[in-house]
């Protein structure tokens, strides 16, 4: 859960290479990975967030933190460590609704993701969790994960439209092709 001892870090922009790869698992738990959660939450808050990974704050470690409502509009609060997303589209179905991205701040986009989606990792001492959302939420933990891969929603969209959500946001002069090579 949040607390009030983090400290809000600068959000990392699309373009940053941290955004753009795999980030490493969590291998040590303690003090270090409680006060990153809280400077993550800190951070999130600060910048009008729902949702944030670890790397949005320029660390490369599978983390992300949320407070977001959930297709029954219940706030949910929490943190993954090490997330494995597993999504239920056959189940649940898809959702074209709209998506941003604190990395990618102001545009947003329609964006097609299971509206059931369940995150198994851990928590702050390596207990397991697991994490279930529908509607917003399902987005949300979709959304973060993808992060943690080195995914940024605009690589979901079609390279003219990236390139022109990254100029409305004032990110125009990220070399693509050094981050999508051939497209």
């Amino acid at each position: 859960m949040p607390t009030n001892r983090g400290t809000a870090h600068p959000i990392t922009y699309y373009g940053t290479p941290v955004l753009h790869r795999r980030c490493a698992a969590v291998t040590v738990f303690g003090r270090s990975l409680a006060d990153l959660v809280d400077d993550m939450y800190a951070s999130m808050y600060a910048a009008n967030g729902v949702g944030l990974a670890a790397n949005q704050i320029g660390v490369d470690a599978r983390v992300f933190v949320y407070d977001c409502p959930d297709g029954d509009d219940v706030r949910r609060t929490g943190h993954v460590v090490n997330p494995v997303l597993r999504t239920a589209t056959a189940l649940a179905g898809i959702d074209d609704g709209s998506e941003g991205c604190l990395s990618v701040p102001g545009p947003s986009a329609s964006v097609p993701r299971a509206t059931l989606a369940t995150v198994t990792g851990v928590d702050l001492r390596g207990d397991p969790v697991t994490v279930t959302g529908t509607g917003f939420f399902a987005r949300c933990l979709q959304h973060e994960t993808d992060h943690l891969d080195g995914i940024v929603y605009v690589d979901r969209l079609p390279a003219g439209v990236r390139a022109s959500l990254l100029r409305q946001a004032g990110l125009g002069t990220v070399d693509l092709d050094s981050i999508h090579p051939g497209g």
